[in-house]
């Protein structure tokens, strides 16, 4: 019993401090709150003539001064005035609690734009459209928010820097990081399948690309998501070779960026089954190595899906520390002690001046 009173009586005292301290910036000033009443009282007892003479009788038929009532309102006005420049001097303050919005993380989108991406075979809420188009629809779900055609409930990405690469044979960058994910969403809208004279695939440099584009983040938390649906196949030139995807992958898990890899790819397309193992085990092997994740998707329903999971994945908790600006009220209560003299000060020199 004694422990638990000894942790109340702390505990009481901690909130008592922690409210002293929160609402006055100078608590300590708060000691002197007595002295106000010890003025009131001195006012009420400290009785000095009205007027200094050696003999009364010329002035004993004049009225007595002022009555009981007039000393009481007197020392109120006085004791108040002291309790004001008190608190006053105590820096009360009233505090303003404002959330603190934490910093998201930085997303760079990159999409294959080769030719095979304008193949029309996935459907989308009953239509065929092409893959690209679906990726458009998809990625405009996960950085805007809505809700898709199967249901799911995309919340949107507005506190994430999000930028945009596209690729193929050659990556390009549409939109740096940003806020501003209505714009960006509307560069991804604009963006049209590679002519047949940029058919080829090249992965590794477009990832390389993206890191570049992520430095500009800082410390957020930094994620790749790469959708494509073919075979890195772009060596390069004699001088200069493209990067490899696990080159990129590397570099990435040295950076500490995770790459979702979605495989849109099919096996019923142009490449051999042995060329579309060789790709689906080298997005696996970029994920694995970055520490992000790989997705395989055949239709509009699956890409949804996996988007919805990436979007759950790299979703932080929002910790919303309180910051607590103040509200200082001083100055009311200093001109409050100033008002209180001033009418002291009138009450006396409307009624004629201290009692007797």
């Amino acid at each position: 019993m004694l422990q638990e009173a000894a942790v109340v009586a702390a505990e009481c005292r901690w909130q008592v401090a922690h409210v002293m301290f929160d609402y006055f910036a100078y608590p300590w000033f708060l000691l002197l709150l007595p002295m106000a009443l010890i003025l009131g009282w001195r006012r009420m007892v400290q009785q000095r003539p009205a007027i200094r003479f050696s003999d009364f009788r010329m002035i004993a038929e004049l009225p007595q001064g002022r009555s009981r009532i007039a000393l009481r309102f007197d020392a109120a006005l006085h004791a108040a005035a002291l309790l004001a420049l008190i608190i006053a001097l105590s820096g009360p303050r009233l505090p303003m609690p404002t959330p603190v919005v934490t910093e998201g993380i930085a997303i760079e989108l990159v999409v294959d734009a080769s030719g095979s991406m304008r193949e029309t075979d996935l459907n989308w809420n009953g239509a065929v459209i092409s893959r690209f188009e679906a990726v458009q629809r998809a990625f405009r779900l996960f950085v805007l928010g809505g809700t898709a055609p199967d249901g799911a409930v995309f919340s949107g990405r507005s506190q994430d820097l999000i930028g945009l690469v596209t690729f193929a044979t050659y990556p390009d960058s549409p939109a740096p990081l940003t806020l501003s994910h209505r714009v960006l969403a509307d560069l991804l809208d604009a963006e049209q399948p590679r002519p047949l004279n940029e058919a080829q695939t090249n992965i590794g440099d477009a990832l390389a690309e993206a890191l570049v584009r992520l430095e500009e983040a800082g410390t957020r938390r930094k994620v790749i998501v790469l959708l494509t649906d073919g075979e890195h196949n772009f060596a390069g030139t004699d001088r200069a070779p493209s990067r490899t995807p696990r080159w990129a992958a590397r570099r990435a898990a040295d950076l500490g960026v995770a790459i979702y890899a979605i495989d849109a790819g099919s096996d019923a397309g142009g490449s051999t089954p042995e060329m579309r193992q060789a790709g689906r085990a080298a997005l696996q092997e970029v994920a694995s190595i970055s520490g992000g994740g790989y997705f395989a998707v055949q239709d509009a329903a699956a890409l949804l899906r996996v988007c919805h999971e990436i979007d759950r994945l790299e979703t932080r908790p929002i910790v919303s520390p309180f910051r607590s600006p103040y509200r200082e009220l001083h100055v009311p209560f200093g001109l409050a002690a100033l008002c209180f003299i001033l009418a002291a000060q009138a009450w006396n020199l409307m009624i004629g001046g201290q009692a007797r």
